[in-house]
């Protein structure tokens, strides 16, 4: 996955200036990552899903994976904002108003999803939250789990069981700063420290009928068709930007640290080697797997829902064993922050936690196997 020039080169920069330098401190202080979100910004990143006709890039689902996955091997955070606001970014030029569109584009509308919650957890197509009508507005009234963003994002791409209509859920585009919104609480996890997720309820929300996005009771097919492919696609890229970094990083320790009495370095034990090798095919296998599924979206295969619902699945665990792995080749010095191989196996593990979980992947893919209906 590679992106064609000038995007290439913006992507580098931001990279190299802002968010590899700033990615410690952010998981340090659990703090939002403003300046590499501002960096990519400036770039005209943000807009990578948005059309050229509101100003966006118009890279699609593939070149979005490569700026996620870039961005991952310097800060995970950074890459898990940007891939919500990508969803998000879908659903607004599917379905927003023009001006929402060029916003978005420019970067000046930060998106993300607010779709699970604690009562349907990973099943976030069927959420428990409603919507009544009262006039010409429609009031909303939910307890969100988590939200990434909360705190930053202009918008959420919010879900609720359908105004009127028969189906599972329908979508709504609510301002952060919206009455009736609350953030409750602040993120301060294992990993991902910088992505700002919080708890968010809605306590009769009023918003106008216009704020819904497509129609009432579409809320699965959006989610299922636009939302689920890109989601799980620029998740695959996230947790392989991890392993890209892992194996960097634990390859330059083993070949720099040295045994004081034979002055062999780590590298020249047949071990380490084995283990690097492992993490290298892993992360190949991985990368190849997500480079097929964004093929097949592109073709619109027969397999393409089947890949898609492989990609995350077995790039998030293949990262948790390089990132296992890792801490085994860089052994007690993994474990200080300098090397930086400890944030990465912290990130990793979140993968395998959002929705669809692994565990809800490897049912629907067995679901799959055998010939049976999905959901």
């Amino acid at each position: 996955m590679t992106l064609s020039e000038p995007y290439q080169t913006l992507l580098e920069r931001a990279c190299g200036e802002t968010i590899g330098p700033s990615a410690a401190e952010v998981d340090r202080t659990g703090s939002f990552p403003s300046a590499s979100i501002a960096a990519l910004k400036a770039a005209g990143l943000l807009g990578a899903v948005s059309a050229r006709e509101v100003g966006g890039l118009a890279l699609g689902a593939a070149g979005a994976a490569a700026i996620i996955e870039r961005v991952a091997r310097e800060c995970a955070s950074t890459a898990m904002v940007l891939c919500m606001h990508y969803c998000g970014a879908a659903v607004l030029e599917a379905y927003a108003p023009v001006e929402v569109r060029r916003a978005t584009a420019s970067g000046e509308h930060l998106s993300t999803l607010a779709f699970s919650e604690e009562g349907s957890r990973s099943h976030f197509w069927a959420p428990l939250s409603t919507a009544r009508a009262d006039g010409a507005d429609v009031v909303l009234d939910a307890r969100k789990s988590w939200v990434t963003s909360a705190s930053t994002a202009t918008a959420y791409v919010w879900s609720s069981k359908p105004l009127a209509a028969e189906g599972l859920s329908t979508l709504w585009l609510v301002p952060r700063q919206s009455s009736g919104v609350t953030l409750n609480g602040r993120f301060d996890g294992l990993g991902l420290r910088g992505n700002d997720s919080a708890p968010v309820a809605a306590n009769g929300a009023r918003l106008p009928r216009s704020a819904m996005l497509g129609e009432d009771g579409g809320g699965f097919a959006i989610m299922m068709g636009v939302v689920l492919p890109l989601f799980n696609v620029l998740n695959a890229a996230c947790s392989t930007g991890l392993m890209e970094a892992a194996v960097s990083r634990s390859a330059q320790h083993a070949s720099a640290i040295r045994h004081a009495d034979t002055q062999s370095s780590l590298a020249q034990l047949p071990t380490i080697r084995s283990y690097l090798a492992r993490m290298r095919i892993k992360t190949d296998l991985a990368r190849a797997l997500l480079t097929d599924t964004l093929a097949a979206l592109e073709s619109g295969r027969a397999d393409t829902m089947l890949r898609v619902l492989q990609c995350k699945a077995a790039a998030g665990e293949s990262a948790n064993e390089v990132l296992d792995l890792a801490m085994r080749i860089c052994g007690g010095a993994a474990f200080r922050k300098d090397v930086g191989v400890e944030r990465y196996f912290r990130d990793a593990r979140a993968a395998g936690a959002m929705a669809p979980t692994t565990d809800v992947l490897y049912d629907f893919i067995g679901k799959a196997v055998c010939g049976m209906e999905l959901f």
